[in-house]
Formats: C-alpha cells, structure tokens, sequence
C-alpha cells in the first residue's frame, strides 16, 4: 500500500509543472555558445523590388514628354505620336523650359515663313503655326538645353515630339519645291523614295514609269512608311529607273513627283584621286594646267585644295572645280569631280610641285605631279 502511494506522488510531482504551465527543466546543461535564441521564420521584403521601383522611375522620366498643344480656353493636351488637322488651321504648341531648341519641317526656315512664329517665354518655349497647308506636313519636337557657358547639350530626358498631318483633299501627297529628284541607292544602307502623304488613311502604292507597272511592296524588302515613303531596305541595281507614288482617299487618285533611281557602288572611304598636267615640261610664257580628279559618291562633296610653286609668292593662277554624275559599267553611277589649276606665261619660278589635296567626309587624300622649266 505504502509503495503505490508513493509512486502516485512521484507521478504528481513530475506532471505538475505542466499543468501550471511552467516548462521543465532540462536534465541537460546547455553547452557554452550553445544558441538559445529560437529561429523565427520572418519574411523579409527583397530589396530587390525597391530597385524595380527606381527604374520604372527612371523610365517614366527618360519618356517624359514636355510638349504640349494649347486648345480653346486655355486647356492644355499632351500630343500624341500623331496628329491629324485641316489644312488651314492654326496650331500653338508649347514645351516647358526656360531655354527650348525646336525641330520642324525645313523648309519653313528655308523660305523664312512668316506663318511660323517662335519665342521663348520665361517658363516655356512657344511655337504659332498659322494658316497651315499641306506642305507643313511633318514632325515637330522640342528638347531642353542644358548650358554651362557657351557649351550646350541636349537634355535626353526633357523632350517632346509628334508628327503633324495637315490634310488637305486636293493635295494628297506633301508638296515639293521640284517636279523631279534623284534618290541614290546604295547597296549598304536603305533608300528613301519620299512621297509622303498628308492624309494617314489614304492607300499609296508605287508605280514604275518604264515598264508600266506596279511595284509590290511585300513589307520585308519595301516598306512603306507614312511619315518617310517607300523606303527600299537592300537596294539593287535592278531597282534603278523612274518611279512615281499613287495616293488615294475618298476621291480620284493622285500622282506624286517622278523620281529618278540611281544605283551607286562606289567604296566609302577618302577621296579616289589621280592628278596629270599638260605638259611635264614647259617653256617660258607657255599655258600650263593640273588637272585633280575623284570619282566618288553621288551624293558626296569633294573639297580641293592646291600648293603650288609660285603660292608663297602670291602668283596669280586660276582655280575651276565642277563635277557631274557619270555611269560605270551596267547601271552603276558615280560622282567625277575635278579642279583644274591653270597657270597662264609660265615663269621660272613657276617650275616645281604642283599639290592637290582632295577632301570628304570621310577624310583627305594627297597626290602631286611636277612640273620643270625647258
């Protein structure tokens, strides 16, 4: 009897501390550096979203436009890509900033178009375009300077742009200064064929003069393009001859300028010079001339420049430079340009080194030819 009272102590003895809600103790030490802090499985937010925050910052401000259209009543309308107005009216476009650089058709300056009024406003930039037409066809933007002195850039991330059609039913394609242009085709850049149109909705198609006939365009190797034109993404010689565009829109069709497809394959680099007088030899008061020769691009200047013998000496000689558009082999056309130095009553101090230095965007290139006394 007295043995099983004692074992039921001993059993209430060890399930109290439970019951009362005190935790028993371990029967083992804890280890020094033991850890006696509890892991807690606590989510932390990564920083990684944070980071995508400031881009979409960054982003929204690099496209943050500051050009915008001033309607009636002084309400304001931030411009889309596009816009679309009739012919005739006036329109009044603004850009925030206190020193704003415009862009805008060319032409307009071209011809000192009082129609276009520009200032610049404490706050803003101000471009009035009044009574449009549809030459006025094209894109307009604005960006901020930043200036330090006399040195100023573009500030990449405060601009604004659109693309203004001002539609007129009787003028279907932009108008042009000429009724004919050229349109190079090199075979390492796209070409343009620029028969812009005033009405975006209007159906354009592109017709060759000779043969008769209309050229498809399959959206991979011709495109077109509202705001550019028929644009020939890897041009060929089997592309060159005189085309023309064809628009319509809700009327009878409309034909644009004939333009006139050149093929060029000349290699970009400096100038390709040759130089030759007339005589290597000369007598006295004899007519001596060097001519300087390049064949190059079409649609690439040449600049000359001459040394001479009598130079130093302020000899009066006489200098002509021209050029014209050749064809080289089977539908290949090229720039020959040349500059010609005509000494007249040949002098001793006429005898020496005649130099021509030939010169384009792509840099110079030096020849010389000599030239003695008899």
């Amino acid at each position: 009897m007295r043995l099983w009272v004692l074992l039921s102590l001993l059993l209430l003895q060890e399930t109290l501390p439970h019951v009362m809600g005190q935790p028993a103790k371990s029967k083992h030490p804890k280890e020094p550096g033991e850890n006696k802090i509890k892991p807690v499985n606590k989510r932390v937010k990564p920083k990684a979203s944070k980071m995508k925050e400031r881009e979409s910052v960054d982003s929204s401000l690099k496209s943050q436009s500051i050009l915008t259209q001033v309607m009636d009543k002084g309400h304001f309308q931030k411009l889309a890509p596009t816009l679309s107005l009739s012919a005739g009216q006036s329109i009044e476009l603004r850009c925030k900033g206190s020193n704003v650089t415009w862009n805008y058709p060319s032409y307009l300056d071209t011809f000192k178009d009082s129609r276009l009024s520009i200032k610049q406003l404490d706050r803003y930039g101000q471009l009035i375009l009044s009574n449009s037409t549809a030459a006025d066809t094209g894109e307009y933007s604005c960006w901020l300077q930043l200036c330090n002195g006399n040195k100023c850039r573009k500030d990449e991330t405060k601009t604004g742009s659109t693309y203004i059609f001002f539609t007129d039913k009787e003028e279907l394609f932009v108008p042009t200064p000429s009724y004919f242009e050229i349109v190079y085709l090199n075979p390492d850049k796209p070409a343009v064929i620029p028969c812009r149109v005033t009405t975006p909705s209007a159906k354009v198609t592109l017709h060759r003069e000779f043969p008769a006939e209309e050229i498809e365009t399959d959206g991979t190797d011709i495109v077109y393009d509202v705001k550019k034109g028929f644009v020939y993404q890897h041009p060929t010689s089997d592309h060159k001859g005189i085309v023309y565009c064809k628009a319509e829109s809700q009327g009878a069709p409309q034909i644009s300028i004939k333009y006139h497809l050149l093929y060029v394959e000349v290699p970009k680099g400096p100038p390709s010079t040759t130089i030759s007088a007339s005589s290597s030899r000369a007598d006295i008061s004899d007519s001596v001339h060097v001519i300087c020769t390049v064949l190059g691009e079409p649609d690439v200047d040449v600049n000359f420049r001459w040394q001479y013998p009598g130079q130093e000496s302020e000899r009066p000689v006489i200098i002509q430079n021209f050029w014209r558009l050749i064809n080289r082999g089977i539908g290949h056309t090229t720039r020959i340009s040349k500059s010609i130095l005509l000494v007249e009553g040949f002098e001793a101090r006429d005898a020496g080194n005649y130099i021509c230095i030939a010169q384009n965007l792509h840099g110079e290139t030096t020849v010389a030819t000599k030239v003695e006394l008899n």
